[in-house]
């Protein structure tokens, strides 16, 4: 009998939830995202500290010699994330998630300049814009600033999506996918009733099927890709996502067991449904991210906690950056 992950393949496109290449190659998913934190996690991997050096030394040589460091880190932690991106591009079939600073999640114009200069530099190393996703948050900015992306050929990732409000407003805007986060909605249900949830209770199952359903219904194009999964069964209950973005821990696990792999998400049925149509403004979003806690709460959880990492990982930069300049001698 086929693996779990065997049979997960057959009906959603799995993709990589790591910047672990060795774990890239493993697992053999189609796509691949990273965020601050695994770009930070995979940069303290001495197999990976040539990609950090290499892009450090490029980094200084571009800012000139009277840089600070913090600004040539700055400036590293933009291109290693592409770098790293290069990296798996190489290895996956598809498509690389590369993610915009998440300390420029409220502000739409910045998110325009980078999220440019992040395609930029695929475009400089040849590497077609099919194959890229810009990852932005799903702040309102960060959905206007996803919608003008769109318009220009730059494909985008909405992640940190927690609510319905989010989910619509994407698809609004016309974005290629979004990252609804059912781990974390889970991790906020669980501490705020104290219960647990298994299976098709868990709450974020539940949220990411809504949305499944609301736009097959509908007919918008932008995908979803579930993400954030603290357990098998929270994927195994959204098989039939267009995709599952899943840690390296878990596509083990889901490798090593067998059993019936049932069709859970599916686009015809939700055609069917009687679902209300919404429309979501400004105004609208806003009202409806005020009365959900939980979207209220995790997305502005999760774009402090990606702030950090790129903080630490700025921190880790810099400290290298004195060892290349300055080798410790013994």
């Amino acid at each position: 009998m086929a693996t779990l992950l065997e049979q997960l393949k057959k009906v959603t496109t799995v993709v990589a939830d790591t910047g672990d290449i060795n774990s890239i190659e493993k697992f053999k998913p189609t796509d691949s995202t990273t965020n601050p934190s695994l770009i930070a996690a995979a940069a303290t991997m001495p197999a990976y500290s040539q990609i950090v050096d290499d892009v450090l030394k490029e980094s200084r040589d571009a800012a000139g010699d009277d840089a600070s460091d913090e600004v040539v880190a700055n400036m590293a932690f933009k291109s290693l994330a592409v770098a790293f991106g290069k990296k798996i591009l190489k290895i996956v079939p598809g498509r690389v998630s590369t993610e915009v600073d998440a300390r420029l999640s409220f502000d739409t114009e910045k998110t325009l300049e980078q999220a440019r200069d992040i395609i930029a530099q695929y475009d400089k190393a040849g590497i077609g814009r099919e194959r890229v996703l810009v990852k932005i948050a799903s702040t309102w900015e960060g959905i206007k600033a996803a919608e003008i992306l769109e318009k220009e050929g730059i494909h985008c990732n909405l992640t940190l999506l927690f609510g319905l409000h989010q989910a619509i407003a994407c698809a609004e805007a016309k974005v290629t996918l979004i990252s609804p986060f059912v781990g974390r909605i889970l991790d906020w249900y669980k501490k705020d009733t104290g219960k647990d949830y298994v299976g098709a209770d868990d709450p974020g199952v539940q949220s990411v099927t809504t949305i499944f359903n609301y736009y097959k219904k509908f007919g918008y194009k932008t995908q979803v890709m579930g993400a954030s999964f603290r357990n098998i069964s929270e994927i195994t209950e959204l098989a039939g996502s267009d995709l599952l973005t899943i840690a390296p821990k878990l596509l083990e696990e889901l490798d090593s067991k067998e059993g019936d792999l049932p069709l859970k998400l599916d686009a015809s049925k939700a055609a069917a449904m009687d679902i209300e149509k919404l429309t979501i403004d400004k105004a609208t979003f806003d009202k409806m991210h005020a009365e959900d806690r939980m979207a209220h709460d995790k997305l502005q959880e999760g774009i402090d906690g990606f702030s950090k990492a790129l903080e630490d990982l700025e921190k880790l930069l810099a400290k290298r950056l004195q060892e290349l300049v300055q080798p410790v001698t013994a």
